[in-house]
């Protein structure tokens, strides 16, 4: 582990630092590739580049960008999905000092013309098959260039599709002309970056928007360098590691577990342009994979493939998870088919810029309902609605702290000053923390039901409910009820048609409290119902009930 020391950011926080840190992204990149040129960097399809190639390529893109007046400090927005380009975009903003906004590539035309506006976006990388999403000029004069990237070929799966607008919402119409990402590239490269301050901000990320307008958390150099940090010393990550990107690379996971962590590291990165779980066991065979970052249900999806144990998955050894506990029954049987797969929950956030708690490397049975201790440069406590630390076990709402907690929200003081006490984030998660420091989340505070008065944490149905074989993931949301308040029902995504509701309330009537138990439940054959960003929409559950 890097040497710690105390040092003072962003104001008025004093937080723990890893001494001997890069100085900004980009340095990140830099230092890999002055140490390993030779080393293969960057994977998808029959692309193949190593860090000298894929730096020569990044100088490109980033002479393009000078070249057309974009500069230091100017927001260039990602609305690109898992593509080599994405990749390439990131570092030559990053070389010329400017801050990237990755939007999902499932935002729709009026979130894309929000953003856009908001950060006051002056250019944006866009797939080519989502050109009919991006906004007119008209709408947004501030954008000045407008650059499409080519869909990956040659790509087990091909390109991911892009999906169809909401019920209601407006045909896609042609776009803007914009800029083929080949002409960008071919101007003379820039070599050298633009010196930039570390507690500036690098990347833009918005918050899922779950209610309202999202938010932009201004994710610094500091912010992303410690995060990297983490990943490569507490998952044990080293250059010869191949990490398989295959959630999205606009998500905070994919951009710093997977992208800056392996920058980091100096390993290999292999693009998925889109998770199918038949391809990604493939393509983790194929590409001798020995690490991903996933949610669980992923995991899930990869275990009920019937050729599961044909794929030769023996060089995997590092399996993140996040985004929701692993059920046990997953776990059991990924050890019992993978045993060399070691598997570690972590927690964060984007405005933790991804890992907060992870759990230490052979305590994943063991402490399945935990999402592990806190990463060595933050904090987390649990606090009652007066902002007092509670003792240790008690529930309250999780309050973290550390060089990777963002700087506040872009062009939004309110929301800062909201969320954010002395640099401490108030996450809106009920947990707690024990004695030995293990982190629990128990849910959402707006999503804890409330029966009569009995409390009930919708994640502790939710995880067991997901124990059950066939099911792939669950949601579980208050039903209003004129005498209660709140009646327990489960929606459930399930691929084995013995799944009903009948045997899902037996299973959860031998294992819960009977208050707890779901009274009324929905199945569903097709995925629960997300954000552009992954994030489950309850909202939108709520409103089906």
């Amino acid at each position: 582990m890097p040497a710690i020391r105390h040092e003072a950011h962003f104001g008025d926080r004093v937080v723990r630092c890893f001494v001997g840190r890069a100085r900004s992204f980009h340095d990140l990149f830099a230092a890999t590739v002055a140490a390993h040129p030779d080393r293969e960097a960057l994977v998808c399809g029959h692309l193949r580049l190593d860090w000298r190639g894929l730096d020569e390529r990044v100088a490109r893109v980033a002479g393009g960008l000078a070249a057309r007046g974009i500069e230091a400090g100017d927001r260039v927005a990602l609305f690109v999905s898992n593509r080599p380009e994405f990749v390439i975009a990131l570092f030559a903003i990053q070389r010329i000092g400017a801050i990237a906004v990755p939007i999902g590539a499932r935002e729709q035309r009026d979130g894309l013309r929000w953003i856009l506006g908001h950060c006051g976006a002056r250019a944006v990388f866009h797939d080519a098959e989502l050109a009919g999403r991006l906004p007119a000029a008209a709408e947004l004069p501030m954008l000045a260039l407008r650059v499409a990237c080519p869909p990956p070929e040659h790509v087990a799966g091909g390109a991911p599709q892009p999906s169809a607008p909401p019920e209601g919402a407006p045909e896609e119409r042609p776009g803007e002309p914009s800029l083929a990402f080949s002409e960008l590239a071919s101007a003379s490269p820039l070599r050298e970056a633009a010196a930039v301050e570390e507690e500036a901000a690098a990347v833009i990320l918005y918050t899922s928007g779950t209610t309202g307008r999202p938010k932009g958390a201004m994710l610094t150099h500091l912010n992303v360098v410690h995060s990297a940090a983490h990943f490569v010393s507490c998952m044990g990550i080293a250059a010869e590691d191949r990490s398989l990107l295959a959630v999205p690379a606009s998500h905070v996971t994919g951009l710093i577990a997977n992208i800056a962590s392996f920058v980091a590291a100096g390993g290999a990165l292999v693009v998925m342009p889109a998770f199918k779980a038949a391809e990604f066991l493939a393509l983790a065979a194929r590409e001798r994979i020995s690490h991903t970052l996933m949610v669980p249900a992923m995991y899930n999806l990869a275990l009920l493939q019937p050729d599961f144990d044909v794929h030769d998955l023996s060089a995997w050894r590092i399996g993140g998870y996040g985004g929701a506990p692993m059920p046990v029954a997953t776990i059991d049987a990924l050890a019992a088919r993978l045993p060399g797969l070691t598997l570690l929950n972590a927690y964060g956030a984007t405005e933790t810029t991804s890992p907060t708690t992870m759990i230490p490397a052979g305590l994943t049975r063991d402490h399945a309902d935990s999402v592990g201790v806190a990463l060595p440069c933050a904090d987390v406590i649990a606090v009652d609605d007066d902002g007092r630390e509670l003792p240790p076990g008690e529930v309250g709402e999780l309050w973290i702290s550390g060089p990777m907690v963002v700087r506040g929200y872009w062009n939004d003081e309110a929301a800062t000053a909201r969320e954010f006490t002395a640099g401490w984030w108030h996450s809106g998660d009920l947990g707690s923390v024990d004695a030995d420091g293990f982190v629990r989340v128990f849910d959402r505070k707006k999503d804890m039901l409330n029966r009569g008065g009995y409390k009930i944490f919708s994640v502790e149905v939710e995880n067991l409910i997901a124990a059950m074989p066939g099911v792939v993931e669950a949601a579980v949301v208050g039903r209003p009820c004129p005498v209660l308040g709140e009646r327990v029902h489960a929606f459930v995504h399930a691929t084995d048609p013995a799944v009903d509701a009948e045997a899902i309330r037996a299973f959860c009537a031998e294992r819960l409290a009977d208050y707890k138990v779901p009274e009324t439940v929905t199945i569903t054959t097709e995925p629960l119902p997300r954000n552009p960003n992954g994030k489950l929409l309850k909202r939108v559950l709520r409103e089906r009930l």
